[in-house]
C-alpha cells in the first residue's frame, strides 16, 4: 500500500513520440511533414507523432507511427532524445521522445502520405514548425551528421542501385558542404562493400554512369567504414 501511495502522490503526464523522417531526392535532403488537422496549432506544419500506448515501448510506438504514415517496416531509426519543457505543448503537459528515420524516398506508400496530408520539404527551406519540432530536427541532423561518416547509415536514403555522383551528393547534403570529387572517389574505391555493377544509368547523359550497390554482407565481414 505504501508503494501504491508513493506513485499516486506524483503527477501524471502524457508521453508521445515524434518521428523525424528524412529522404533524399535530386541532390537534396528532405523532411516529411504534415499539416496538423486538430487543435492546438491546427493547419500548421508538424512532424508525425502520437501517444505511446499501454502495451508499447517507446521504440514500438515510433515504429507504429512511422508505419501509419509511410506503410514501411524495418526502417533505420534512432532515438534522438527526450523533449520535456513544461510549456512545449499548449494542449497538455506532454513529454515527447523524438526519433529520426532514414527512408528511400521512392519506397513509401504515397496514398497513406496523401491521406495524412503530408508533404516533402527540402531541409534548407523548412516552413515554421509547431512547438519544439524544429529543435528536434536540428538535433536529429547533428546526430546523423556525426554518425554518417563512420557508419554506412546513409545508404538507407539511396535506391539499391546508385551512381557515385548520387552518393557524393548525398554526403554533401548531409554535411552541408562540398566534397572534393577525387578524394571522395578514392575513399569509395577502397571500400570493397561498395560494388560496381554492370548496369548503366543513362538518365543524365547518352554515355551514362555506372551504377553501384552497397553489399551489407561484405560490410559486416569487414566492419570498416569512413567517409
Amino acid at each position: 500500500m505504501q508503494r501504491l501511495n508513493y506513485y499516486r502522490a506524483h503527477p501524471k503526464f502524457y508521453v508521445s513520440v515524434d518521428c523525424i523522417i528524412f529522404g533524399f531526392k535530386e541532390g537534396k535532403l528532405s523532411l516529411l511533414l504534415l499539416k496538423r488537422n486538430f487543435e492546438p496549432s491546427k493547419g500548421e506544419w508538424s512532424l508525425m507523432g502520437g501517444f505511446i500506448q499501454k502495451d508499447e515501448s517507446t521504440d514500438d510506438a515510433a515504429k507504429r507511427v512511422l508505419r501509419q504514415l509511410t506503410g514501411l517496416d524495418h526502417v533505420y531509426m534512432e532515438q534522438v532524445g527526450a523533449f520535456g519543457e513544461i510549456e512545449r505543448d499548449p494542449g497538455e503537459r506532454v513529454i515527447s521522445i523524438a526519433y529520426y528515420a532514414l527512408i528511400n524516398i521512392d519506397d513509401y506508400d504515397k496514398e497513406l502520405v496523401q491521406k495524412h496530408n503530408a508533404y516533402w520539404a527540402e531541409i534548407e527551406e523548412l516552413p515554421p514548425l509547431i512547438f519544439d519540432h524544429y529543435e528536434m530536427v536540428d538535433k536529429a541532423r547533428s546526430r546523423m551528421k556525426q554518425k554518417v561518416g563512420r557508419l554506412p547509415i546513409g545508404f538507407n536514403l539511396l535506391p539499391k542501385l546508385f551512381t557515385l555522383t548520387q552518393l557524393q551528393m548525398l554526403y554533401e547534403a548531409i554535411y552541408g558542404e562540398s566534397l572534393d570529387k577525387r578524394n571522395f572517389r578514392k575513399r569509395v574505391a577502397d571500400m570493397e562493400f561498395i560494388e560496381q555493377t554492370n548496369e548503366i544509368d543513362k538518365s543524365g547523359s547518352k554515355r551514362g554512369a555506372r551504377l553501384f550497390r552497397f553489399n551489407n554482407d561484405t560490410y559486416h565481414r569487414m566492419k570498416k567504414f569512413r567517409i
